[in-house]
């Protein structure tokens, strides 16, 4: 009887564990070029970097903003002066459900250089 109790015990356990895991694979992240801000409808317009395609993404209230001095809540004006200065866009990782953003990353242009200028506007 025992052993029946501690083999249930530990399929549960497995069963959580393996929800654990699963739960933030299901988000999905983009990569790419901030191009366009809408403030009013809480959206940013993100292309792709591989593959050039322009995908739309909701921000709401829980949505954090990734930097060097830690995390925040993204402020889109913030983004919006910002993305007026930068030439082709801000660099982002963006991991998001459905659509709506739950963190976004902010990059360096390129590899081995030093974070863009938009970038720095970004952190308070």
């Amino acid at each position: 009887m025992k052993s029946r109790r501690k083999f249930l015990m530990s399929l549960a356990c497995a069963v959580a564990a393996l929800g654990v895991m699963i739960a933030p694979a299901l988000a999905s992240e983009l990569i790419g070029r901030i191009t366009k801000v809408d403030v009013d409808a809480k959206t940013l317009l993100v292309t792709e970097t591989d593959t050039d395609l322009e995908i739309k993404v909701k921000v709401n209230e829980r949505t954090v903003a990734a930097t060097r001095k830690g995390e925040q809540k993204v402020d889109l004006e913030k983004v919006k002066e910002a993305l007026e200065t930068a030439k082709s866009g801000i660099a982002v990782t963006v991991t998001h459900q459905k659509g709506v953003a739950s963190k976004i990353t902010y990059t360096a242009s390129g590899k081995g250089q030093r974070k863009s200028r938009d970038v720095r506007d970004l952190r308070d």
